[in-house]
């Protein structure tokens, strides 16, 4: 079992029972998967950039992303529906316990001027997006290796039932949210 996974049962499961009165453990709010997801505006001009990018989240996730396809034709950004403008990884069970491990005490902390991140980027739902500006803040992506910096966005999909409790779940796994001024 993953450092994280622990962290969940022992401290954050017992904490949000008693702060949200949960009767039952499968009422407490967990986090059910995370989507890393990169947009290429620049794939249709340049095919390695597709490549570059797909490379650099099977480094970040250890598996392999599928392409997304633009759905509709946008004159306006000479878009095609069916061109493939980006990629995307779903990471469930370990894998993705091992990555939130590693986005919350590596990666984060090595932003810099990281001052946490935005405690208001939840959909409604119960589900928090955060962007990146750039893939070097993953220890595994080398400087020397990388062609371009590319911004991501990763969701952490829960089972929340609102922001409310979605936020002290992640806050109770050591998410680093900024403190409203």
């Amino acid at each position: 079992m993953n450092r994280m996974q622990e962290k969940y049962q022992n401290e954050a499961v017992p904490a949000l029972k008693t702060a949200f009165n949960y009767r039952n453990v499968m009422e407490v709010p967990r986090i059910e998967k995370i989507v890393i997801n990169i947009g290429l505006g620049e794939a249709m001009d340049d095919s390695k950039a597709l490549e570059a990018a797909v490379t650099d989240l099977t480094t970040i996730t250890g598996q392999k992303p599928i392409q997304t396809k633009s759905r509709k034709d946008i004159a306006n950004f000479k878009l095609r529906a069916g061109r493939i403008i980006g990629a995307k990884v779903t990471l469930r069970g370990d894998r993705m316990w091992a990555f939130f491990d590693r986005l919350v005490n590596i990666a984060l902390p090595r932003v810099r001027d990281f001052r946490g991140i935005s405690p208001d980027s939840f959909d409604g739902r119960g589900n928090y997006t955060l962007g990146l500006r750039d893939q070097l803040i993953f220890p595994e992506i080398e400087y020397d290796k990388i062609d371009k910096l590319r911004g991501m966005e990763i969701t952490i999909v829960t089972t929340a039932k609102n922001d409310e409790h979605s936020r002290e779940l992640l806050r109770s796994l050591g998410m680093p949210f900024r403190k409203e001024a």
